[in-house]
């Protein structure tokens, strides 16, 4: 016994499978799951005195600054050299994380340059 589809059925199946394969294609490659893992800023830091500009660029990175905390995104240098740029900017850091996780008060005195 042979199973036969008539030209219009082919098509209805055709047209599912593209629709299916489009449909879970676009869910495969959302970028949902890596916006939920990357939901806050990459660079946080607390300033000695609060700021006068809410908005600064130091060493490429732009930071966003309410009161004595600023956010930024990732840069392309090391996370001293970040810090230390926003400090010539902003003035005396005294809290920086990276990704949620304080920088060691050797590297933090560093970028405060004592």
């Amino acid at each position: 016994m042979t199973l036969s589809l008539t030209p219009t059925r082919r098509l209805s199946v055709f047209v599912l499978a593209l629709l299916y394969t489009s449909l879970s294609f676009g869910v495969a490659t959302s970028s949902a799951p890596l916006a939920a893992q990357n939901s806050g800023p990459y660079y946080t830091a607390t300033l000695a005195q609060p700021a006068d500009d809410n908005r600064v660029v130091a060493r490429g990175v732009a930071w966003a600054c309410e009161g004595t905390t600023c956010v930024a995104n990732r840069g392309n240098s090391r996370p001293t050299r970040i810090c230390r740029g926003l400090v010539r900017e902003m003035g005396e850091i005294t809290a920086f994380k990276v990704e949620g996780e304080e920088l060691a008060e050797d590297r933090l005195a560093r970028c405060n340059g004592n």
